[in-house]
């Protein structure tokens, strides 16, 4: 069989066609006694999960073995807190997306928190690659009297490396319900993501970027001290950092940029210390 005839055979059966990662993480927390600890567990692809500390909140660490995501990639992620039951949920390190060629690189997180429950969602940054095309959504249903807290952040180049302008796209969809009932609804959209967040009004030259969500009964009354520690991060030594933080309807939400990434790091850690009453997780510092 000439190289040609061989081609054609193999072309139909998709052989020619690049493997693109699938992988999928679950966990289950509830309480034990005076303890949180996971309940069940599943993972497949090359996402896993570690354990490093479980106490009184229980505190997971999600692990890319595949070291970044592509284009065509796909990772699910779902987390449940059960009634009781106090669990943290980081990654290792920042989640790299490298350029797409084609299909967009895809990340669905499902967030499930019960009764007098608590959940932190606060993976370590999402770093954009020249050519990314991320579209992430996140979903999640609260209880009435339980407490999340999401923190999410991207970084648009290796800003160290000198990648200055990185030709990315972000989509980024949030649901958050509350004892069934839609109370959040969030979509970011950044094509070109460089070019606009040099735009005076979106980004002001902006490489770093966050959104932090606190759901929980008493987050209005932790606005007051949210936005004076932004206040003093903003007047500290160095690049420029922008926060703001407004409370609605049962939860507090703020928005962080700064050209810097570790300066816009440097806030998140003490926002989530300062809503949490604990430090950031151990993965963070």
């Amino acid at each position: 069989m000439n190289a040609l005839n061989e081609a054609a055979l193999i072309a139909p059966l998709g052989l020619t066609a690049r493997q693109r990662a699938r992988g999928q993480v679950r966990a289950q927390f509830a309480r034990a006694g005076a303890r949180t600890e996971a309940q069940s567990t599943f993972q497949t692809g090359g996402l896993r999960l570690k354990f490093p500390h479980s106490g009184p909140e229980c505190e997971a660490v999600i692990i890319n073995t595949g070291g970044g995501m592509a284009g065509g990639d796909h990772a699910l992620i779902e987390m449940s807190a059960g009634p009781g039951a106090r669990a943290i949920v980081a990654t290792q390190a920042a989640e790299k997306i490298y350029r797409a060629d084609g299909a967009p690189t895809h990340v669905d997180v499902r967030l499930e928190v019960g009764a007098g429950a608590s959940l932190v969602w606060a993976p370590q940054e999402t770093l954009m690659f020249e050519g990314a095309d991320l579209r992430r959504r996140l979903e999640a249903d609260v209880a009435e009297d339980a407490s999340l807290l999401i923190v999410e952040s991207a970084v648009f180049g290796r800003l160290a490396h000198g990648e200055t302008h990185v030709d990315a796209a972000f989509r980024d969809d949030w649901r958050i319900r509350r004892a069934g009932r839609l109370v959040f609804a969030d979509i970011v959209r950044l094509e070109h993501a460089a070019a606009m967040l040099d735009r005076p009004a979106l980004g002001g030259g902006a490489r770093a970027v966050a959104t932090l969500l606190l759901v929980a009964p008493d987050s209005a009354a932790r606005l007051d001290a949210l936005r004076a520690l932004f206040e003093a991060e903003r007047e500290a030594e160095g690049p420029w950092l922008e926060a703001g933080a407004s409370a609605l309807d049962g939860f507090l939400v703020a928005r962080l940029l700064s050209p810097a990434p570790h300066r816009l790091r440097a806030a998140l850690t003490a926002a989530m210390a300062l809503l949490r009453g604990r430090e950031a997780p151990r993965v963070w510092t």
